[in-house]
């Protein structure tokens, strides 16, 4: 049974906002994607570029922390403990940097993918994405809620009026009945889309900007997703081309980034 992810392919590229809000990484038998969320409501005093992509970043450290300390697959470690752990040490953080302010505070969407002694387990909170190859050759698609899809959905007469709407989304995020994202609360794991499958023959792990090339339809889903990403060359090849429509139809383009990982030893 393998312990660990070895590294395949990982492609970033930059969106329109010229800050990378995006980052991804892997531990020992952990993997993850992690996309910063927009700021709309007041920024937090916080180093780096945006207050997204220092939580980006510092979540990105705090799992790599977490998934070193965990046990791992042998011992039944789930994706669950290392996210709480994680986040636990946000928490720290936060308290340091911010109080106790928690609605301004940065978050992000995030995929996890997490070997186990039976397989895989894949965690999301909001919109990122995993495929996720299995020895049979099947391709299972796992995300879970698009980021802002309650406040669209609603049609709002007038764009100060959607702003305002989104900005009281932000606010209530991780309160009950509420979207949940990784923030600083650790308790957001009770409420992330969980998934847990057979042994992978490889995981892709990617933010909804790179998904964009499914819903553009450059590929025909998930599984085409997997294939043109299992190689570096093929992930260029596919972000180029989602970057050259988006240009094409006037879309705003986010950061768009892809992990690839297969089981180790």
């Amino acid at each position: 049974m393998p312990t660990s992810w070895s590294h395949s392919v990982r492609v970033q590229t930059e969106g329109d906002g010229h800050v990378t809000e995006d980052t991804c990484g892997y531990a020992a038998a952990s993997a993850w994607v992690i996309d910063g969320a927009t700021s709309l409501l007041p920024e937090l005093d916080l180093p780096g570029a945006s207050n997204p992509s220092w939580y980006a970043r510092t979540l990105d450290l705090l799992l790599s922390e977490s998934a070193g300390a965990q046990p791992g697959p042998e011992s039944g470690s789930e994706a669950g403990g290392v996210l709480a752990d994680a986040l636990r040490r946000v928490a720290r953080v936060a308290e340091e940097r911010a109080g106790n302010e928690h609605k301004r505070f940065p978050s992000a969407a995030l995929a996890l993918a997490q070997l186990t002694t039976d397989g895989v387990d894949v965690m999301v909170l909001a919109d990122c994405h995993a495929a996720v190859e299995l020895e049979d050759g099947s391709v299972v698609h796992v995300t879970s809620e698009p980021a802002d899809q309650r406040v669209h959905s609603e049609h709002p007469a007038n764009p100060d009026q959607a702003l305002e709407l989104l900005r009281r989304d932000r606010e209530l995020r991780n309160t009950p009945g509420r979207l949940w994202v990784a923030r600083r609360e650790p308790e957001a794991v009770q409420h992330a889309h969980l998934v847990r499958l057979p042994a992978p023959r490889r995981v892709v792990l990617a933010s909804d900007g790179a998904w964009r090339a499914v819903d553009l339809g450059l590929v025909d889903g998930p599984g085409s997703f997997l294939q043109a990403a299992s190689t570096p060359v093929g992930a260029q090849q596919l972000m180029l081309e989602l970057r050259r429509r988006q240009e094409a139809i006037g879309e705003k383009a986010d950061d768009a980034t892809i992990l690839t990982v297969v089981p180790g030893a």
